[in-house]
């Protein structure tokens, strides 16, 4: 009898997200389409936002989808855009909705930042290209505009992460989303301290980095 192993992945874009479930049997693998949905970002009083909670929901219709044909995933993993985040209370709920990395309340922010530390030395701390969208320069720009969430904010999560968070309850980042945020220290091999201190935030917003693949957790029932 053919033993077959099911595995669901989410692929979300700026403008689309799918849902596809590999099976395994007898060491042949079959990808299927399950789902696809739109992702586009949203204006809301003159921002760029992510309505995370759709995508969400999109999410769980898939997953429910697989169930429903007897077909349920031994695990879930999602890829996703990097650099954007929202914030967490203490009480494990999202602050305020991500901002996209289009919007433009990051315009000035890296000259801005640059002033507390010069860009040789921002260079040496990260090493990798700037752009205003990283998610350094993104949660500066909420420093430098005096932002109330983060005085509430006791958890950073990017993207994928959120899913995951939502999914499982568990908090984590994996180590490519790291690296993209500028907020990560490749010779060090941790999130960069000195970035943190410049912008007098603590460094513990950041979650354990994580390698591709490690299991996080079981999905809610």
């Amino acid at each position: 009898m053919k033993s077959t192993s099911n595995f669901l992945a989410f692929d979300l874009g700026a403008e689309s997200g799918r849902a596809i479930l590999g099976s395994l049997t007898d060491g042949q693998i079959t990808l299927r389409e399950v789902s696809r949905f739109a992702t586009g970002m949203m204006m809301v009083h003159d921002h760029y936002r992510w309505n995370i909670y759709r995508f969400y929901e999109e999410m769980i219709k898939a997953i429910r989808q697989t169930v429903d044909l007897s077909e349920s995933p031994l695990s879930v993993g999602m890829d996703t855009w990097g650099v954007d985040f929202a914030l967490f209370g203490e009480d494990g709920n999202m602050l305020d909705i991500p901002y996209c990395y289009r919007d433009s309340r990051t315009d000035g922010a890296m000259e801005d930042f640059f002033k507390l530390i010069p860009t040789d030395v921002v260079y040496r701390l990260n090493g990798i290209q700037f752009m205003q969208l990283n998610s350094l320069f993104q949660l500066f720009s909420m420093v430098r505009d005096h932002s109330p969430v983060l005085k509430q904010a006791t958890d950073l999560l990017f993207i994928p992460y959120i899913f995951h968070y939502l999914l499982t309850g568990i908090k984590k980042t994996e180590f490519s989303y790291a690296t993209t945020s500028q907020l990560y220290n490749p010779v060090k091999g941790a999130w960069e301290k000195e970035l943190f201190d410049a912008m007098n935030l603590p460094v513990g917003l950041m979650q354990e980095i994580v390698s591709p693949g490690t299991r996080l957790g079981s999905i809610y029932s």
